[in-house]
């Protein structure tokens, strides 16, 4: 713990400018992400210094830049410069090969003894994951010289396809951030960089032969402001790439062992392409490049011939800039509500017989129709596509990957089918989401919460899914959205961290993640990170809070710590703490109403506080039974949530502050202990119905002595929602006559069935509940 406390430290005084020369530090291999086998040896260790050689073999100019890359590497973090050789040397040197025999061409093998580093591939790509390794290893910091201990790493990949997911159709992101992005996902061992350069926001490439792509459908007049809320901000915006730009970075892209898939998202978020070629919408227009968020429903006209004509001449540039096996088309969110009114859509259904199955409407088919059409086209040239899970409506074109983003559901559909999968699910792979359940601390984001821990303990191989269905899970992405990104600057920060989390999800074998020591790993990455100049998020370094309900002892038990072992001093009763509060030295029992406030303390360094107001009722600490198990993305702490003394504050729902439950009655029991006179309950429940989120339609408070025979104490009704109902956080009280209770059951009714104007029409609705309390 003191040597990761002495790295930070030396890294704060380092960008401080305090550095000072040492004369030796020690390079670790246990870096991010982790590789399969890090073995010491007992033939000396290597010692680093500016009379080091890099070899590589005579003539391959391949190598040769591997080489100088490398010596980049070690000058930036060091100070060190190496010199380059292309002679047969057999000490005092790192040697450079693609000499490794094993299946993975990704694999990659390190040997250190007391004469020789050798730094040995399957591939050119082996190799490139070989430095990256070292260059991790290494210290970050001026030095006269690295110790490099004996050892021997062998490494590969457990997926091939490990991706990274970037929007510059909300908000442009110049060339060479780009380019940045992509240094950053190589530091990370990622592979596939999902370019997402067309929406209804933006059109971001050039297309030679329909030039008023990017004349107007690259160019909005102004940004609504928030989460459209009706205002605007009155700047333009705008920003494509070139032809010649888009060669440039698919050239350092592939540099960097990097593949970029680019996304031209059809048929619907083509607001942008149909402001610019109105022929091609349901209406024929006037629209205008999208303003705001969300989803427009002027999606392409799939009845207008001249909609596929544009769709391959567009395609047929694409596939001469990006050289991928994978073009990506989208096939997400496409309303269906012009097809419906349009006689050119309705014909297409008539003459293609492609009536509702029973399963899939007409439209959903006409949609599995065009995305037949763009795959028969990409074939032919031959390409694949992929498409997010949305393409299995209508019946999923028969080559088609499919990227899963609604949870998981899509992509285990798609892997039973027999289809290849990408994971990408919102609840563990969107960027986009909230990093800290501070976001008051945090800028602006499209919602929901996904922290570090949460993207780690994604699993993607899974157990529904047999070992043969197992195998069409190629790998892992992780998705951003740029709606409230404005600067690049941005980006990195909603990356990172997390971007590291996500490369040991994609690189290393279930058995070996453990995220207590991943987060000490992360440490030296982090000094990566501050070298390069990365805005990263520092959300890891606050005070970390758990609390637990401790129902014998009737009190919430509170436990704080740091990453780093970095001491934590707090208060209970609102005041600010200071070094001079107490310090943090075990579990904090919290038996009455307290305002906890927490901060840890670094050399020349205070985190931002963490807080937490507890209230305390009849309830608060004692037992909860459900009959009814949350759905599973939405347990978090399970029933004792409902108990723990916290009262959810926002409607952030995925913060671990609500239980979520999807289809029937929810049924809770609270034991309060003994027998008691009571005579009101109170209950917290969001409404949020864009996201299928609605209010209860009826509530029952039961009372029992025995915990058998309940007795109704009293019961409200609700009216279903409707279209002007307002979302947010609702609480409710029920009082009734006083009485006397050891055990009160809560008993919530759903909306059974979503109203026809709702996207999830005739579906039950989600009921998210979170404290209850019994007065």
């Amino acid at each position: 713990m003191r040597k990761t406390i002495g790295i930070v430290a030396f890294i704060a005084a380092w960008l401080a400018g305090s550095l000072v020369c040492v004369h030796a530090q020690n390079a670790d291999f246990h870096v991010v992400p982790l590789p399969k086998e890090v073995k010491a040896t007992q033939a000396g260790n290597f010692e680093l210094d500016k009379q080091t050689l890099i070899a590589y073999p005579s003539g391959d100019k391949e190598l040769k830049r591997y080489a100088q890359l490398l010596a980049d590497y070690i000058h930036e973090a060091t100070g060190l410069k190496m010199t380059l050789t292309n002679m047969a040397v057999q000490r005092k040197c790192i040697k450079l090969s693609r000499s490794l025999k094993h299946k993975n061409a990704e694999a990659y093998h390190i040997r250190v003894n007391s004469e020789i580093v050798w730094l040995d591939g399957a591939s050119a790509a082996g190799l490139f994951y070989a430095i990256q390794t070292f260059r991790k290893a290494l210290p970050v910091g001026p030095t006269q010289s690295v110790v490099i201990p004996s050892t021997e790493v062998n490494d590969a990949p457990r997926f091939a396809y490990r991706g990274a997911h970037l929007d510059v159709s909300r908000h442009f992101v110049t060339p060479d951030s780009v380019c940045r992005f992509i240094d950053m996902l190589a530091l990370h061992n990622i592979n596939r960089l999902h370019w997402h350069i067309t929406d209804d926001q933006g059109w971001r490439i050039e297309i030679k032969k329909y030039p008023r792509l990017t004349e107007i459908g690259s160019k909005r007049p102004e940004t609504v402001i928030g989460h459209n809320t009706g205002r605007y901000d009155g700047i333009p915006h705008s920003g494509f790439y070139t032809q010649k730009d888009i060669r440039r970075i698919v050239d350092y892209a592939a540099g960097r062992h990097i593949t970029i898939i680019p996304e031209i998202d059809l048929p619907g978020h083509m607001q942008a392409a149909l402001a610019a070629y109105p022929e091609l919408g349901c209406t024929g227009g006037p629209y205008e490049v999208w303003k705001m968020w969300g989803v427009s429903d002027h999606v392409l006209c799939a009845g207008n011939e001249r909609t596929f004509t544009f769709i391959e001449n567009v395609l047929a540039e694409v596939i001469k800039l990006f050289p991928s096996q994978y073009i990506h088309i989208g096939g997400d969110e496409c309303p269906k509500t012009q097809w419906e009114k349009c006689p050119k859509c309705q014909q297409r259904i008539r003459d293609n017989h492609l009536e509702a199955d029973g399963k899939h409407s007409a439209e959903e088919r006409l949609q599995s129709y065009v995305i037949g059409r763009a795959e028969a086209f990409l074939k032919k040239h031959g390409r694949r596509i992929i498409g997010w899970d949305e393409i299995l409506e209508g019946g999923l074109a028969p080559d088609a990957t499919v990227m899963s983003w609604r949870g998981e559901g899509g992509g285990i559909e798609a892997a039973r089918q027999g289809h290849d999968v990408i994971m990408t699910p919102n609840t563990y792979c969107y960027f986009d989401y909230y990093q800290s359940d501070q976001k008051e601390l945090e800028p602006e984001a499209i919602g929901g919460y996904v922290p570090i821990e949460r993207v780690y303990s994604y699993e993607p191989a899974s157990p529904q899914l047999t070992p043969e269905e197992q195998r069409h899970i190629l790998g892992v992405q992780a998705n951003c959205w740029t709606e409230y990104m404005k600067t690049y600057r941005q980006v990195e920060y909603m990356e990172l961290p997390r971007m590291a989390a996500l490369s040991e999800v994609q690189w290393c074998a279930p058995e070996q993640k453990d995220f207590d020591a991943f987060i000490q790993r992360i440490q030296r990455l982090v000094g990566v990170y501050r070298l390069k100049g990365y805005n990263y998020a520092k959300v890891i370094y606050r005070v970390k809070k758990e609390t637990k309900v401790d129902t014998a002892a009737h009190a919430i038990m509170v436990s704080l710590s740091t990453c780093d072992g970095a001491p934590v001093y707090y208060t209970l009763d609102g005041t600010t703490p200071t070094p001079q509060s107490a310090r943090y030295e075990r579990p904090i029992p919290i038996r009455q109403d307290a305002q906890l406030r927490a901060v840890a303390v670094r050399p020349g360094e205070t985190t931002p506080e963490v807080a937490q107001t507890f209230h305390f009722n009849k309830a608060t600490a004692s037992p909860v039974s459900l009959e009814t198990a949350p759905h599973r993305n939405y347990t978090f702490g399970g029933a004792q949530t409902l108990t723990d003394g916290v009262r959810a504050t926002t409607t952030n729902y995925r913060n671990g502050e609500w239980l979520g439950f999807a289809g029937s009655d929810v049924v809770a029991t609270v034991d309060l202990g003994k027998e008691q006179s009571v005579g009101r309950a109170e209950l917290s429940y969001i409404v949020e119905k864009g996201d299928w989120i609605f209010a209860p339609r009826r509530i029952e408070v039961y009372g029992s002595t025995d915990g058998n025979n309940f007795s109704l104490l009293t019961a409200k009704d609700y009216p279903a929602l409707t279209e002007n109902d307002p979302n947010g956080l609702q609480s409710e009280q029920l009082s009734f006559p006083a009485t006397s209770a050891r055990y009160i059951k809560l008993h919530l009714v759903p909306e059974m069935k979503m109203p026809q104007r709702h996207p999830g029409a005739g579906s039950p609705a989600f009921i998210f509940l979170d404290e209850i309390g019994i007065f």
